[in-house]
């Protein structure tokens, strides 16, 4: 009987799985029956931008955190997948921070070259995974939204793909109930424009606090304070952006620091972060964890140590992603189709613990992405998953922090070299501050 395996989301993570097994059936590979399972109504995960916010047409929460104009915060040739470029897909070489609607429609392209659209069940989200010690097979709950009809199926293998930022960590400050403003968390944020001629304030200093920030400025706030908990970000921030400690409480629509200052605002977006939430997880499956480069419990980051028939996809903190993702999905199939053997639960932990302690000893950034840089090149190293240079990808993550140091609101001007194809990226043809428009057909003109 043919095994079968449940992939839960159809974001990048879990095309990436998708792609991994058609990868293998197109090198003659016999695979198990793949069914995907995807609460939103098209494929792209964060990418797929909705416009609505709290809950959804069908009363469920609203996965989706992307915004109108956001353009992609790091090079994409540090997320370029190995087996299709972006050259391969736009016909030409494009520039290195393109808007989201053209990362959408290039991570799109790799799946319907592929054709694995069938595999896909649209509208419908899992309900309930658990796992049955007596037939060693994972029941699967799902809701089809369209028919409004609930059923259940059973699958050897189960991998979560689902993503990590989509329940928001909202955090409470004294007043809130009573601001004369708009409260919000940056999941819910879906147009700068909605800030233009407001003095709005973002607790929080890491990317989407950096990002949310400059959307608000570049669409005309009048002024942006961000303020941290730990530390500032220090970047050389425009006029009218300062940042400060933590907020303390607001009165009225003051804003009270832990340094004693206040500043009157008619907005408060929370760049707060996001939680690990899967809640249609029993405990003995589900991966609890903060946001961090190296969650325990997953051996390589992907197998599930307490259950290996079970496998998270992207559950890390990221410097790598979607060339990650890659790694991880094609490391989790060639579990699944036997090809990697494992070794005992006692050498599984003790592994990620190893890399547990070289976490902790992380302390910068370029830490971080070589920390990243090689457990990706260790999983590339065990399937046919296509090497690229490593190490060139982590010296391109440092020049593009180089050129965030040197100019926070222009570093998406530079351009850098495909790690695939070796060709230089032209630079955009309008500076990021004067782009106004986002759509990929204002992007791929020529000026």
């Amino acid at each position: 009987m043919q095994k079968r395996v449940a992939v839960i989301g159809a974001g990048p993570s879990g095309l990436a799985q998708l792609r991994a097994f058609q990868s293998a059936v197109a090198k003659g590979a016999e695979i198990p029956e793949v069914v995907c399972f995807e609460k939103q109504s098209d494929w792209g995960g964060l990418w797929n931008y909705t416009w609505r916010t709290g809950l959804d047409e069908h009363g469920d929460p609203v996965h989706g955190s992307m915004y109108r104009y956001l353009w992609s915060n790091g090079p994409k040739e540090c997320l370029e997948f190995a087996d299709y470029t972006f050259e391969e897909h736009f016909g030409r070489p494009i520039g290195s921070y393109p808007p989201r609607a053209v990362l959408w429609d290039y991570i799109k392209g790799r799946v319907e070259k592929a054709g694995v659209r069938g595999w896909v069940r649209f509208n419908t989200p899992v309900r309930m995974v658990t796992w049955s010690d007596t037939t060693k097979k994972f029941t699967v709950t799902a809701h089809d939204r369209s028919n409004d009809h609930t059923y259940s199926e059973e699958f050897d293998h189960v991998v979560v793909a689902s993503g990590h930022f989509s329940v928001p960590n909202v955090p409470y400050f004294e007043g809130f109930e009573t601001f004369q403003g708009r409260v919000l968390h940056s999941h819910d944020f879906r147009d700068a424009c909605e800030f233009t001629g407001k003095d709005v304030l973002i607790i929080g200093r890491s990317y989407s606090a950096e990002d949310v920030g400059s959307q608000c400025y570049k669409y005309g706030a009048k002024s942006i304070t961000t303020s941290y908990r730990s530390r500032p970000m220090g970047f050389n921030w425009p006029e009218r952006w300062k940042e400060v400690p933590l907020l303390q409480k607001v009165v009225g629509k003051t804003a009270h620091f832990a340094d004693g200052t206040t500043k009157d605002v008619d907005a408060i977006i929370l760049c707060t972060g996001y939680l690990h939430s899967f809640p249609f997880l029993t405990d003995d499956l589900k991966l609890k964890t903060n946001n961090r480069m190296w969650p325990l419990g997953l051996y390589q980051g992907v197998v599930w140590e307490k259950n290996p028939a079970l496998f998270y996809i992207g559950m890390q903190d990221q410097f790598y992603t979607f060339n990650m993702f890659d790694a991880q999905a094609w490391y989790a199939r060639d579990v699944m189709l036997g090809r990697i053997k494992l070794p005992s639960a006692e050498e599984m932990a003790a592994h990620s613990q190893a890399w547990r302690d070289r976490e902790e000893k992380i302390e910068t950034a370029e830490d971080a992405i070589w920390f990243q840089g090689d457990q990706t090149k260790d999983l590339i190293a065990a399937t046919d998953y296509p090497m690229f240079d490593i190490e060139a990808t982590n010296k391109t993550f440092m020049e593009w922090e180089h050129h965030k140091m040197e100019n926070i609101m222009g570093f998406r001007d530079n351009a850098y070299r495909s790690l695939m194809t070796g060709t230089m990226s032209p630079k955009h043809h309008t500076p990021w501050m004067e782009a106004m428009d986002d759509s990929m057909e204002s992007y791929l003109a020529s000026k």
